[in-house]
């Protein structure tokens, strides 16, 4: 309640009545019994005397408890208070109104504290909004980083957060170095090997027939194993060049291109599917899974669907499928589903490798699987365009 003068209460007990427009500050009742102040009331003298004088009243007939104490009692009277003056037919009793449970004080220190916690909300959220938002940014490049693609960082974002995405920005350009050196060392090592592998090729022919078509064989295996190599350090390199494929078409191409030349393999006809990426590396990733089938199963069929917004590409086969456990090793360079080292029955352990490195580098995955039935089934997803 706000502040009462001690003249209005003065006033109203020498009255007898509630001066005008104090009627929600002051209650006025007559009584015959001498009235005691409420529990947290306490009596205070020195304003009994400031108010009889003002009533014109001896100090003994003037009766006040009050709530809170002043240094001063001419002071205003705060808080809760009761005041009574004798007259000869009782008493005349001044109180302040109860003090409701919730006050207006109490709304305006509610109000003010939920306006504190929206403000310091949004400013949480300012804040966590501008580390996390750079922090998914980059997020999203890492998840998007293949080899052979350079994506931009983005250097935006609080200190810290600049100081880690230059950070990986330097680590990128470090394995992209060294992946552009691996390359060119290859790339180097297979044209020096081209000269020394055409002397020996020259004296091969000089051989009797039984030995120069073994060891004729025995270069072609050599010469295909490190093209293999060759192309598996560059695949990845040309997704830059992406364009829309329809991999149906594509699909439908490569089987048809296989089967003239003596491959066993069949397409089923499947959905229109458009994608982004490379055809000659797409054929090829295909082609190395056809030609694992037909290695291991004799032949190979294929197939595709929509799988929301994914392209799935089922290339299943007549072999002994894949074991779980070992599956992911098969896609290490150099791994071989056949124990032995006959390239015949085991390859060159690089088709799978070269099939996971294309497949990555156009944001799609691999599994490996064995059918219910028998037989295993590759599946690979290619992101729709």
């Amino acid at each position: 309640m706000p502040p009462l003068p001690v003249s209005r209460i003065a006033e109203a007990l020498r009255t007898g009545t509630l001066p005008p427009g104090r009627e929600r500050q002051i209650t006025i009742r007559h009584v015959e019994a001498e009235p005691t102040g409420r529990s947290i009331e306490r009596p205070d003298l020195r304003r009994d005397a400031v108010l009889a004088a003002r009533i014109g009243v001896p100090v003994d007939q003037v009766r006040g408890y009050y709530q809170m104490q002043a240094r001063d009692p001419e002071n205003d009277l705060f808080g809760s208070w009761t005041i009574a003056s004798r007259r000869t037919d009782g008493w005349v009793v001044a109180t302040s109104p109860e003090r409701p449970a919730f006050t207006h004080w109490h709304l305006i220190r509610v109000i003010a504290t939920l306006v504190t916690l929206i403000v310091l909300t949004m400013l949480a959220w300012l804040v966590a909004r501008k580390i996390s938002g750079p922090l998914r940014d980059l997020a999203d490049v890492a998840s998007r980083a293949r080899l052979g693609t350079k994506e931009p960082v983005p250097i935006t974002g609080p200190r810290e957060v600049r100081e880690l995405a230059s950070a990986m920005a330097a680590m990128q350009r470090r394995i992209l170095e060294q992946a552009e050196g691996r390359a060119t060392m290859l790339a180097a090592i297979a044209h020096d090997l081209g000269t020394p592998l055409s002397r020996i090729a020259f004296w091969i022919e000089q051989l009797p027939d039984a030995a120069r078509v073994r060891a004729s064989a025995d270069l072609d295996q050599m010469r295909d194993m490190l093209g293999a190599a060759l192309r598996f350090t560059r695949d990845g390199a040309s997704v830059e060049r992406a364009e829309r494929l329809d991999l149906g078409s594509l699909l439908e191409s490569l089987a048809d291109d296989l089967c003239v030349a003596g491959t066993p393999v069949s397409a089923q006809p499947g959905p229109r599917l458009v994608i982004r990426g490379h055809s000659v590396d797409l054929k090829r990733l295909f082609a190395n899974l056809v030609e694992n089938a037909v290695r291991y199963g004799g032949r190979a069929e294929l197939q595709w669907r929509i799988e929301g917004r994914w392209a799935e590409v089922i290339v299943d086969d007549e072999g002994p499928g894949f074991d779980a456990e070992n599956s992911e090793s098969l896609f290490q360079p150099f791994v071989r589903g056949e124990a032995s080292r006959n390239r015949d029955t085991g390859g060159t352990g690089l088709g799978l490798a070269i099939v996971r490195s294309i497949a990555e580098s156009h944001g799609s995955e691999v599994t490996l699987e064995t059918r219910p039935l028998g037989g295993g089934r590759v599946r690979v997803w290619l992101p729709m365009a």
